[in-house]
């Protein structure tokens, strides 16, 4: 019989008038991954955010060990031996990675001084082990999502924690890293930790996990050992209801599924030829790429991180100019940014001025200086209902929802402006089966439509991309890689992934 390492009961959390946990419970075994599933706004951070000391519950009771404790802080916690490895980053973007895994040590410190080189000898140890790598001496601020998720996951395994939380923590990782993740969990849990994980990735929590809770609506609505469930029983245990397609979206399609879009006969909506661009820090990012997108397609473009995705995608909507090169994009863009708690929304901003921040240039909102608020309300109260963002109102403010309910506002709010050409990083991540369904859907039926956008794709699903996207392409070392047409499984992207001969797309 295992320890009972953590054991939540009946644990609630409001934020004003909204109920978050409506009595929650979560008992978490030494020796064993534990899984944590249920929609945008089930309250998953939540009960993790009570369990790592971030949010002080309104009601019920938290025990560590077989005590009652109370987690007042999230210095609380790690003196309970929980970590916790945030959703919403939590590193200084002005320190270094090495400076960013240092904050909080202190065992090895010699008075003022942090023990940097023990601190980077164990990290290079970590990094090699987990196939986590990440530049100990980049700032933060210059690094893409992916890597700043894999800091922030060695940052609290470096503290070698008894109960290890992790939510979300690899919605942006490559599948090589994941499958390091997840061994490395094993092993963890093998040695007689608790691990706590929270996925939107069903397939995911069901390769590792051992037992799975299901929270719906605040309230634990299933828990079970991973022998006792599939992939259907936990959608309906998730979302009350079958969600038609879902199972197999969750399955590995092998090879690319080809959309039958507009492509062949569309007319370009976005030309680059032979553009070059710079990283922040100086160094080549895109290396004479040439794409073309044509109205109807979707172009899905893979790759680790680093390869220059991001700066490609900055490129084509209209936030980084080309160093060098020839670009021409249509005008009506929409663009889902690869982080959107810094680019997606302002969280002291309500959901109508967040939709403001996109739609101010369109003449259906407003002329000039002169917005037409209410316009723009109707298209917020559009959104919301459409797709099914959970807050009390439009004038609730974008900080108050979830991560997943965040990710809805913005690929709600970029769907409806992208009226030539959507540029989209990592669109579904945070969001549940159901939602995430429901944007693929939404794709298929925009590259479908005669007068639909181009649409480029970049994530770091190889799920997605093969399973989306009318032509693929993958991005090495600043360059574009066109897959074979008779090549195009997850291996042989992998493969391409890790470089290759560039061609024109």
């Amino acid at each position: 019989m295992t320890v009972v390492l953590a054991r939540l009961s009946g644990v609630v959390r409001r934020f004003g008038s909204v109920t978050a946990l409506a009595g929650a419970d979560l008992e978490v075994h030494g020796g064993e991954v534990h899984g944590v599933l249920g929609e945008n706004g089930a309250g998953k951070t939540t009960l993790l955010g009570v369990l790592g000391g971030m949010l002080r519950p309104d009601g019920g009771s938290v025990e560590i060990s077989g005590s009652a404790v109370e987690l007042t802080s999230p210095r609380a916690a790690w003196s309970h031996g929980v970590g916790l490895v945030h959703q919403h980053f939590t590193l200084v973007p002005t320190l270094s990675v090495l400076e960013n895994l240092a904050l909080g040590r202190e065992a090895g410190a010699s008075g003022l001084r942090l023990p940097y080189e023990r601190i980077r000898a164990a990290a290079d140890l970590l990094m090699e082990d987990t196939g986590l790598r990440v530049p100990l001496d980049a700032t933060v601020e210059d690094l893409g999502v992916g890597d700043r998720q894999r800091v922030e996951i060695l940052k609290v395994l470096l503290r070698d924690p008894p109960i290890l939380v992790l939510d979300e923590p690899t919605a942006v990782l490559t599948p090589a890293e994941v499958a390091s993740l997840f061994s490395l969990l094993r092993r963890l849990a093998q040695q007689g930790r608790a691990i706590v994980l929270v996925a939107h990735k069903i397939d995911e929590i069901l390769a590792v996990a051992d037992r799975v809770t299901v929270l719906r609506s605040g309230r634990t609505v299933l828990s079970a050992a991973r022998s006792e469930v599939d992939t259907a029983h936990l959608i309906r245990a998730m979302v009350g209801a079958e969600v038609p397609g879902a199972a197999g979206r969750h399955a590995d399609p092998g090879s690319v599924g080809m959309l039958q879009g507009a492509a062949d006969s569309g007319a370009p909506v976005a030309f680059l030829e032979r553009v070059s661009a710079k990283r922040p820090s100086g160094s080549d990012a895109l290396r004479e790429v040439s794409l073309t997108v044509k109205r109807g397609e979707v172009v899905g473009i893979a790759g680790v991180e680093g390869n220059g995705q991001r700066e490609l995608a900055l490129v084509l909507s209209g936030r980084l100019p080309a160093d060098s090169g020839k670009v021409e994009i249509a005008s009506g863009v929409g663009f889902i940014p690869q982080d959107r708690t810094v680019e997606g929304v302002i969280a002291g901003f309500d959901i109508v001025e967040n939709m403001a921040l996109a739609l101010h240039d369109d003449p259906r909102f407003g002329r000039g200086a002169w917005l037409d608020w209410a316009s723009i309300r109707r298209e917020a109260e559009s959104v919301m209902s459409r797709f099914d963002v959970a807050a009390p109102g439009v004038d609730s403010f974008a900080g108050a929802l979830s991560g997943g309910n965040q990710q809805r506002l913005v690929v709600g709010r970029e769907l409806a402006r992208a009226s030539d050409l959507l540029v989209a990083e990592n669109p579904t991540r945070g969001l549940d089966v159901a939602a995430t369904a429901f944007v693929h859907d939404e794709m298929r039926r925009l590259a479908g439509m005669v007068s639909g956008p181009g649409i480029v794709l970049l994530s770091s699903d190889l799920d997605e991309v093969m399973a989306l996207s009318t032509r693929v392409l993958v991005m090495a070392r600043g360059r574009l890689i066109r897959a074979a047409e008779n090549g195009r499984t997850k291996e042989d992207l992998g493969a391409l992934m890790l470089g290759g001969a560039a061609s024109d797309a």
